[in-house]
């Protein structure tokens, strides 16, 4: 499972950090799971925990544990891949949209305004295009929360 996992992360290629902003990473979404009411709402807090936590393996530090059990791990799997590869292709069409030479590699909540304007800004990207554009795509694509 394990290579099947680093195989993912290297395509959907992001980032690899230093230890302390993994470790930051899996705190941040740990709050979130603790916070989350619904059913969904904590599966899909659950996946987030799972890709921090594979992703900071993914980034070479093994040390990073996972703070479940494993059959939550593998629930929080059966989410993550998913949500996380529906939201990359999302930015894989966008950057195409806006600019055939942009490869976007983002897996960030499209939904979250301040977001897009990160990501136009870390692309050279003009921010009222992309989010424009990303309105209008956002009718048309499925995502999980």
């Amino acid at each position: 499972m394990k290579k099947i996992i680093n195989k993912w992360h290297s395509m959907l290629d992001m980032p690899k950090k230093d230890f302390d902003w993994h470790q930051n990473d899996v705190a941040d979404e740990l709050q979130e799971f603790k916070e989350a009411k619904s059913l969904m709402d904590k599966w899909s807090e659950l996946s987030d925990v799972v890709y921090t936590c594979t992703r900071a393996c993914w980034s070479d530090h093994e040390n990073i544990k996972y703070p479940f059990s494993k059959i939550s791990f593998y629930a929080g799997l059966l989410y993550m891949f998913p949500k996380y590869t529906l939201r990359w292709k999302f930015y894989r069409v966008l950057g195409k949209k806006i600019d055939k030479n942009v490869k976007i590699t983002e897996v960030r909540n499209p939904k979250k305004i301040e977001k897009l304007q990160k990501i136009a800004r870390k692309y050279n990207l003009d921010e009222k295009q992309l989010e424009a554009e990303a309105k209008k795509l956002m009718k048309r694509w499925i995502f999980l929360k």
